[in-house]
């Protein structure tokens, strides 16, 4: 781990001001999306296996378990539901016919554009409001977010 010139209290009040304002960034998204998006919003397990197997299209399921830190019987039961609302298609693996690979449906890619659409038009019209330093400072801790990402979910990227 590299060393740090922050003290333990500086960590401290950066660890809980990103605890508390990360899930209000979030929710603050979803209820925008949640006004626009003419379709019925999915449970939150079922939209992180969508996004999962947009991100990694042939994702099987037990990588998506792993991914997602939950037990391959869960995400074969999403995997069921999506496939019955016709947002996810199960193919078999010419290999081994035990294996499915998951792939979004054409009309699963549509919905999570959108969703991605409105979401970063809002993020956009809200960065617009900011300082010119504001949005500075936003951008230069990107990279800084995306590592402490890593750090706490090594599979997230």
């Amino acid at each position: 781990m590299p060393a740090s010139s922050a003290s333990p209290q500086d960590i401290d009040h950066v660890a809980s001001a990103l605890v508390a304002s990360l899930p209000a960034l979030h929710r603050a998204l979803e209820r925008q999306v949640d006004r626009e998006f003419p379709h019925p919003r999915l449970p939150e397990g079922q939209l992180a296996l969508l996004w999962l197997v947009e991100e990694r299209e042939g994702i099987t399921v037990r990588e998506a378990a792993d991914a997602l830190l939950m037990k391959p019987n869960n995400v074969s039961a999403l995997v069921s539901q999506l496939t019955e609302l016709e947002l996810l298609e199960r193919r078999q693996d010419p290999a081994d016919k035990r294996v499915a690979h998951l792939h979004p449906t054409a009309t699963a890619r549509q919905r999570l554009a959108e969703v991605r659409r409105l979401k970063t038009a809002y993020v956009a019209h809200a960065l617009r409001a900011l300082t010119d330093g504001e949005r500075d400072a936003l951008g230069s801790v990107l990279g800084a977010l995306t590592s402490l990402t890593r750090r706490l979910h090594p599979d997230a990227g």
